[in-house]
């Protein structure tokens, strides 16, 4: 009979190793059993905590968004100007916790196969509202709304892309050049501004 109080830790155990599996594999194409095994539980007890494959990689999905928010929340009360905000954003996303090789493949996997599963879809257009809402809360205090979307939608779409880049190429993750690139970015389009220190 199980302990009470290891269903938790075992549900954990399966969603990191669908992380190090999906980012060993570099694609959602990875069993139950290999999950299991390596999480060190059976395929039964995968089964049992999560059902079908499908609902694993839900809850994975629903596990790296989880973490990517909680520290996206924490840097967010830390930040004490508008632009401290925009930088903070942009730094959680290329954070040690964040940008390790096996979730950037894991993050590439979940965006192929958002292509065909609405559910992924879905949790991936809160993925992208969180990030735009998270980089306007500090970009409408520097620049006009319409801008500050462009600003936005430009910066988003540099991190996705960042990871992307990191995900098709060999070597260790280079988060430093990721932030400073994006970062130069927005310094052409922040400086001179009357509200950006």
């Amino acid at each position: 009979m199980p302990k009470i109080g290891m269903e938790p830790v075992r549900r954990k155990a399966l969603i990191d190793a669908a992380i190090s599996a999906i980012g060993e594999h570099g694609s959602l194409d990875v069993t139950m059993s290999e999950i299991a095994g390596r999480a060190g539980v059976s395929s039964a007890l995968a089964h049992h905590y999560f059902g079908a494959k499908d609902e694993l990689l839900l809850a994975t999905m629903r596990h790296l968004l989880a973490e990517l928010g909680a520290d996206a929340r924490r840097a967010l009360k830390a930040a004490r100007t508008p632009r401290a905000r925009v930088l903070a954003v942009v730094a959680v996303n290329f954070s040690a916790a964040q940008f390790r090789a096996q979730t950037i493949a894991a993050w590439l996997a979940f965006y192929v196969e958002a292509q065909r599963s609405p559910a992924l879809r879905r949790l991936l257009r809160v993925y992208a509202r969180r990030l735009h809402a998270n980089l306007m809360s500090g970009l409408t205090g520097l620049l006009p709304r319409a801008e500050a979307g462009e600003v936005a939608e430009t910066t988003a779409a540099l991190i996705d892309g960042f990871y992307i880049r990191q995900a098709l190429r060999d070597g260790a993750p280079d988060a430093a050049s990721a932030v400073r690139l994006i970062e130069n970015y927005l310094n052409t389009k922040l400086n001179g501004c009357p509200n950006a220190p």
